[in-house]
């Protein structure tokens, strides 16, 4: 899989902090930054206007003038008198400067030394003139000046003379800054209106959020009931029905560990006042040889007290997931090797033949808890010799069944009951015919197999051994267990 670009790395390695502050953030900055984008093209847009009014009132100035230009004696002539110009400035708000081009290029009227066109200035298409347009500097200013070409003739010559008007730019930035002005202030009340919009909105829909933090946060502790999806929007319910199914999980737990600390201390209640009794019995006895077979009698309650506690341990860690210690790859049949070699001499003291079939270790590959499975074969080989009869048989195999991994306990014990099978899977039952071979079991070993084997993905089968006794077949899938 490829690793995320850095950008995303680093967004994900920072603190999430609010949720409204990250939508106001998210969702102002971005419209600020579109109105700042249409601002800066409205008043480019407002700009070009401007400049097409004035010039056009600048191409009126210079046709006017135009209108006063003749040929007089074969000469080009500008008849311009004082009060002209003055209506033109008057009409334009700035500073008019003209120059009247004959013929010839001689200058007929106006300032001499106003800027020519330039060479690389079109001619403008959106009149029906030939007037051109453009910028220059002049006295220290900068003016905008329209050149017309204006046909003259009389009986003697006909030619083409040259119009100047340029006038200041300060009627232009003064409008530009009313422009600007108008449209910062407008797009700053805009901003202002939907950041206040979007404020509100975020309020608005981050309510729900809230009301289930206040319920969440105002719940007894041992209120663990599901939250109710409608309280919240759509988007937000998968997150509900996860902390739902993480509660119920919690409630799972909590009645297991009050049905465990039930069980336990009633299990232990027991052997506990056997030993006190004990105890207050060797405490009265004066007899050395009934002392000593109490003391015995003390040993072996406690005995099965510890091997009890054990039990119950046991069961806690798998209740807990087993730990937490990670799967791997774990031999099944070097595990069941090891147990072999451990419960042998209890299977010698008591006369029972304990067989060992196991494939290579190579074909007896699962992933799981090795301690667990040691455990699980461990329970289920002392079980077998726990409940056979002395000069019985138990028979541990590890094999490959159907491509999986299978291990299988068989004895000549007295079995269970087949109405009982689903029974002596819970913690503390005891069947009726265990009850007969070992009156001080635990009923313990087998819940405490099936748990190891859910743990680990398997499947957990009873039935009847070849021998007559109980046969417990333990079935692998390595693709369901437990990491």
């Amino acid at each position: 899989m490829a690793a995320p670009p850095p950008l995303l790395r680093r967004l994900a390695a920072r603190p999430l902090g609010s949720l409204r502050q990250q939508l106001l953030r998210w969702l102002i900055l971005p419209l600020v930054a579109l109105v700042a984008l249409n601002a800066v093209s409205l008043y480019r847009d407002a700009l070009d206007a401007a400049d097409l009014a004035y010039d056009r009132s600048l191409l009126s100035s210079t046709r006017a003038l135009a209108e006063r230009v003749t040929v007089r004696d074969g000469k080009v002539v500008a008849n311009v008198p004082y009060v002209a110009l003055d209506s033109f400035e008057t009409d334009t708000l700035g500073r008019i400067y003209y120059k009247v081009t004959g013929l010839e290029g001689e200058t007929v009227s106006g300032y001499d030394d106003l800027p020519p066109v330039p060479l690389e200035v079109p001619r403008s298409d959106l009149y029906p003139a030939l007037v051109r347009f453009y910028h220059a500097s002049y006295n220290g200013e900068r003016v905008r000046i329209a050149a017309l070409l204006q046909p003259v003739y009389d009986d003697s010559m006909r030619g083409i003379a040259l119009i100047q008007v340029g006038e200041t730019l300060d009627a232009r930035n003064a409008l530009s800054r009313d422009i600007l002005l108008d449209t910062l202030w407008r797009q700053a009340l805009l901003v202002l209106a939907v950041a206040a919009l979007v404020w509100f909105a975020v309020r608005l829909v981050l309510r729900p959020l809230m009301r289930l933090k206040n319920e969440v946060e105002t719940r007894p502790l041992s209120d663990l009931s599901s939250i109710d999806q409608a309280l919240v929007h759509k988007e937000v319910r998968p997150l509900v029905a996860a902390m739902n199914g993480t509660m119920a999980r919690m409630q799972d737990l909590v009645a297991s560990q009050r049905r465990f600390i039930a069980d336990a201390s009633h299990q232990l209640r027991t052997p506990l006042a056997v030993l006190k009794t004990q105890s207050a019995l060797a405490l009265r006895e004066h007899d050395p040889a009934a002392l000593r077979a109490i003391v015995g009698s003390m040993a072996a309650t406690t005995d099965a007290a510890i091997h009890l506690a054990n039990r119950l341990l046991v069961l806690a860690r798998i209740e807990h997931g087993g730990g937490g210690e990670p799967a791997r790859p774990v031999a099944l049949s070097a595990v069941a090797r090891q147990v072999g070699l451990e419960m042998a001499l209890p299977a010698v003291q008591k006369g029972i033949d304990l067989a060992l079939e196991a494939d290579t270790d190579a074909d007896t590959m699962v992933p799981g808890q090795e301690l667990l499975l040691h455990e699980l074969v461990a329970n289920l080989v002392d079980n077998a010799i726990r409940y056979t009869p002395a000069g019985g048989s138990v028979l541990l195999r590890v094999g490959r069944h159907g491509g999986r991994v299978a291990l299988e306990v068989s004895d000549s014990g007295p079995g269970i009951a087949e109405e009982e099978a689903g029974k002596v899977l819970m913690p503390f039952y005891r069947a009726q015919s265990t009850l007969e071979a070992n009156p001080g079991g635990t009923g313990l070993g087998l819940a405490i197999v099936r748990d190891i084997a859910n743990l680990h993905g398997a499947s957990l089968a009873l039935g009847r051994a070849d021998a007559g006794g109980l046969k417990v077949e333990v079935i692998f899938d390595g693709s369901r267990a437990e990491s």
